[in-house]
């Protein structure tokens, strides 16, 4: 073929031992999209978080936890259901949102939390 597939993008991976020093001193927006591999309605949001996390790096992290692999936060965030989108702005836990949400809700979301960070500096 005369095209190469794009390669995919690496949205990070948040785990127990890394939170601290990735997402809790985090200068700017952080969505924190907790999965299961085997999870049919996180198969569908994965493509999603891909595109956000390429698509705001820099303004915004967007990353993945495996609630499987990573007792802890799950038990620290009471994930109770999955998918669950959870946004921390400036280290501080500021929304959940359960489910799939579509693409465009979650960039008006990060945007929201983008412009009031830019307001706080």
């Amino acid at each position: 073929m005369f095209w190469k597939k794009k390669p995919k993008y690496q949205t990070q991976q948040i785990t127990d031992s890394n939170f601290n020093e990735i997402v809790a001193t985090s200068k700017i927006p952080v969505l924190l999209d907790f999965y299961a591999d085997w999870c049919g309605p996180c198969k569908i949001l994965g493509p999603i978080i891909d595109e956000l996390a390429e698509e705001y790096e820099g303004r915004a992290l967007v990353a993945k936890v495996n609630s499987e692999l990573n007792p802890q936060l799950s038990q620290y965030f009471k994930i109770k259901s999955i998918p669950t989108l959870i946004i921390i702005n400036n280290g501080a836990y500021r929304e959940r949102f359960n489910g799939l949400i579509p693409k465009p809700n979650l960039e008006e979301i990060l945007d929201e939390y983008i412009a009031e960070s830019s307001e706080e500096e």
